[in-house]
């Protein structure tokens, strides 16, 4: 079964559940706000896709924490990404060992067949 993470009221999210619903396929959702996703969850998938692939830098969290103009590390911006896990794009798809990152139905195709 598919797992769908991120938060509710995002439209990329709310149009994942469209497209999954439209093609009949199961999926469990996982809301980043009430269950956030433990370190090694996090870390799992950061080795499979990368934390550039992961951290979403144009979204609002990341303006408001002011992470732009800070030079930090991959460890450091790993930690503030497990603290705020509203920066992590959305949707993330995982199904068995594979990850998806981002709204793509193209995508989606490829990665339930």
């Amino acid at each position: 079964m598919i797992k769908v993470y991120g938060i509710k009221n995002c439209n990329k999210v709310r149009d994942t559940f469209k497209w999954l619903e439209e093609n009949e396929i199961e999926y469990e959702f996982i809301d980043l706000k009430k269950d956030p996703l433990s370190e090694q969850k996090l870390d799992e998938f950061v080795h499979k896709v990368g934390l550039d692939v992961i951290l979403n830098k144009r979204g609002m969290k990341w303006r408001d924490l002011g992470l732009k103009d800070k030079n930090l590390d991959d460890d450091q911006l790993f930690d503030q990404l497990l603290e705020h896990q509203t920066m992590i794009k959305r949707p993330l798809l995982e199904q068995g060992d594979a990850i998806l990152v981002g709204y793509d139905e193209d995508a989606f195709d490829a990665f339930v067949d």
